[in-house]
């Protein structure tokens, strides 16, 4: 990646979008203090170092950021909601994700706010995925909580149908996984994210600044029930969850 980073700075492009969260807009930080860049940041991008604050960037990037940890929170209740005898949640993770312990943190600070046990499932493999089902399968009455990943929503056909076989209760952080037969997706409209990533790109291009465009923090979340797994895995889905939802699949 530094590499391509390196090359669109030799072309001497008009803006760099850095989209997927770490380490893109890092790396595209890292070699330009010139080009304009356009980021998509899953966490705090003033801690991360890009922009000097959120209201005023100050430097040569801005874009769009998703509090990712405070989603987890609203997963784990709405998880909780659905499959309340289960006592112990299971949290897969990609240990190679560099958001991946921020967003184990919140979700062991919520597991531990409804008296549930966390057990964290590391897998950044095919085998590793399985690996993690087996271990889940010896706890009984447990739930799954899906972390936010690039290479885990690649798999996400092997891991809704690995909870399926096992009938374990999960959600997701994108609808995809719900439409793939996972129970529940509950995250950012990621569609939102990009779309306000192309309009700061084109007020680039048309001569505004990066340092006076302000960071966009995501606020649109949108939230999927597959009511067919609910009712194979037995589950009856409470009214007040269901009044919530924004799409549901019958």
């Amino acid at each position: 990646m530094a590499g391509l980073a390196a090359d669109l700075v030799s072309r001497q492009v008009a803006v760099i979008a850095a989209l997927g969260g770490k380490p893109s807009p890092q790396i595209v930080a890292a070699a330009t203090r010139t080009i304009p860049i356009v980021f998509a940041s899953n966490g705090d991008p003033v801690r991360e170092g890009l922009v000097a604050s959120l209201n005023r960037p100050g430097g040569n990037a801005t874009g769009v950021t998703i509090f990712g940890t405070a989603a987890v929170a609203k997963r784990m209740q709405l998880l909780h909601e659905v499959a309340p005898q289960a006592t112990v949640i299971g949290f897969l993770m990609n240990p190679t994700n560099p958001n991946g312990n921020s967003e184990m943190e919140a979700a062991q600070t919520a597991a531990s706010s409804l008296g549930k046990e966390l057990l964290v499932l590391r897998a950044s493999s095919e085998g590793e995925i399985d690996a993690a089902f087996a271990i889940m399968v010896h706890r009984r009455d447990g739930a799954l909580l899906g972390a936010t990943d690039t290479f885990l929503f690649g798999r996400r056909n092997k891991i809704v149908s690995l909870a399926a076989h096992y009938q374990i209760p999960a959600i997701y952080y994108l609808p995809e996984f719900a439409e793939a037969g996972g129970l529940m997706a509950y995250g950012n409209r990621i569609t939102d994210t990009y779309r306000q990533i192309g309009i700061y790109v084109g007020r680039i291009l048309k001569g505004e600044k990066a340092a006076d465009l302000p960071v966009v923090q995501a606020t649109k979340f949108e939230f999927v029930i597959n009511l067919k797994t609910a009712k194979a895995l037995g589950i009856t889905i409470p009214s007040g969850v269901m009044a919530i939802a924004d799409n549901v699949i019958e």
